[in-house]
């Protein structure tokens, strides 16, 4: 959804696809080596997709560890991703600046529960979008204390506020990329995305990461969409959907129906952008050949489903629990942050098998019958869990179980379709 608000690169090309009734498809792709991360931006753009590309950054960069990053470039040694800081603003501009220029959009993805060097160092650069969020980028990735996570994301926010048409999306809707049921994700995003929105951000995005059940993800998509637009009026936003981000299926055919699945369900919603995974997941990281197949796999997924569309409905009930958990810490203090932190402190809000050490850890989901994800408990959070016969508590094979339920499920359906074709019954990996 688009307002009157000035745009940057990033923003102006999800849209423009939006106009144009297409997905936006974008990988995750990250390298130290900068011929490398050329090479993959620019195979990125001349996909068969409506594309934007995506820059991630390493582990030492995450964490502030500037010096190690510089000195593993020193030394030629691999890192897991792009050091920004390390390679600096000259370097990273020049790397980018040509596409920028032909309207190739990047974001910069990162990971960091203190991000005030990284943004500073890729708006130096020419780069105008990135995401994360201070309970999103604390919670599953660091030991960082929620309430310095938000000041310091606060002032990441205003830095990056400080220039017209950047853009930031919540990574809100992906705690722990799994078992998260989805009232709470949607909440988080929304929360995530006011958050931004007191300090300063004209333009942002909403996360939502594929779970379980295509129609509980149907209304959770549906349902953050309600509530941004409640919330985040005069705002420039848009909703990113993820492809399932937990387990991914071993055998080819089964990841890319998966994939497949996760285009359908950005089309029928109206998702405006999709964060794709590839059928190499599971057994290696991906080539720049494995992520271009991905995204032009996905555009023609979505494309095939343009033309129809979603029926919002409440079966699951997402809409009102994700309402009730926002109201519930806005109540704390007209301050987000400051709600925020007060929210993790009294267990409003418990995120699922998380282990921070700022998180109350008395909440539990679980994949019920259907496939869905639902509530074994909430501890103190103002939503209840519905009675779970003969389940007095989850044990490990449980937890696994459900861990590996989207993998076999895809796997499974894969297996039996290549059966009914004739097949022999086993697919490559």
């Amino acid at each position: 959804m688009t307002t009157t608000v000035p745009q940057g690169v990033f923003a102006s090309a999800v849209t423009a696809a939006g106009r144009a009734g297409e997905l936006v498809v974008q990988p995750r792709m990250g390298f130290a080596d900068i011929p490398r991360m050329r090479d993959g931006l620019h195979a990125v753009a001349r996909a068969h997709a409506r594309t934007v590309g995506t820059i991630t950054i390493d582990s030492y960069t995450r964490v502030g560890d500037h010096d190690s990053a510089r000195l593993a470039l020193a030394k030629g040694t691999d890192l897991n991703g792009y050091p920004l800081v390390a390679h600096g603003a000259a370097t990273t501009r020049d790397l980018v600046a040509r596409l920028m220029a032909d309207g190739f959009a990047i974001q910069v993805r990162h990971g960091s529960a203190d991000p005030h060097a990284i943004i500073r160092t890729l708006l130096d650069a020419g780069l105008d979008a990135t995401e994360g969020g201070p309970v999103s980028y604390c919670l599953p990735y660091s030991r960082t204390p929620v309430r310095t996570s938000v000041d310091a994301w606060a002032r990441s926010c205003e830095l990056l506020a400080s220039r017209p048409g950047t853009h930031l999306e919540s990574f809100g809707g992906c705690m722990l990329g799994q078992l998260c049921p989805p009232g709470l994700l949607v909440a988080l995003s929304v929360l995530e995305g006011l958050f931004f929105k007191q300090h300063g951000l004209r333009s942002v995005s909403l996360s939502y990461a594929q779970q379980t059940h295509h129609q509980q993800d149907v209304e959770a998509l549906l349902a953050l969409r309600t509530l941004a637009a409640e919330h985040l009026a005069g705002l420039d936003w848009h909703v990113v959907l993820y492809t399932y981000m937990g387990v991914f299926p071993r055998t080819t055919a089964g990841a890319l129906r998966l994939l497949r699945d996760s285009a359908r369900l950005a089309a029928l919603t109206r998702t405006e952008r999709l964060i794709v995974k590839t059928p190499a997941e599971a057994h290696r990281i991906p080539t720049v050949q494995d992520n271009v197949h991905a995204l032009e796999e996905a555009a023609r997924a979505a494309a095939a489903h343009r033309d129809l569309t979603a029926v919002a409905s409440e079966e699951f009930g997402v809409l009102a629990e994700a309402r009730t958990l926002i109201e519930a810490v806005l109540e704390l203090h007209p301050d987000v942050g400051h709600a925020l932190t007060e929210a993790f402190r009294r267990g409003i809000l418990d995120v699922p098998y998380c282990l921070h050490t700022d998180n109350a850890q008395r909440s539990r989901g679980y994949i019920d019958a259907r496939g869905s994800l639902q509530w074994h408990s909430t501890g103190a959070m103002p939503i209840r869990a519905l009675p779970v016969p003969a389940r007095d508590r989850l044990r490990a094979d449980d937890l696994l179980g459900m861990l590996s339920h989207t993998q076999e499920t895809f796997d499974r359906a894969a297996l039996s379709e290549n059966a009914e074709r004739g097949g022999s019954g086993v697919l490559p990996g």
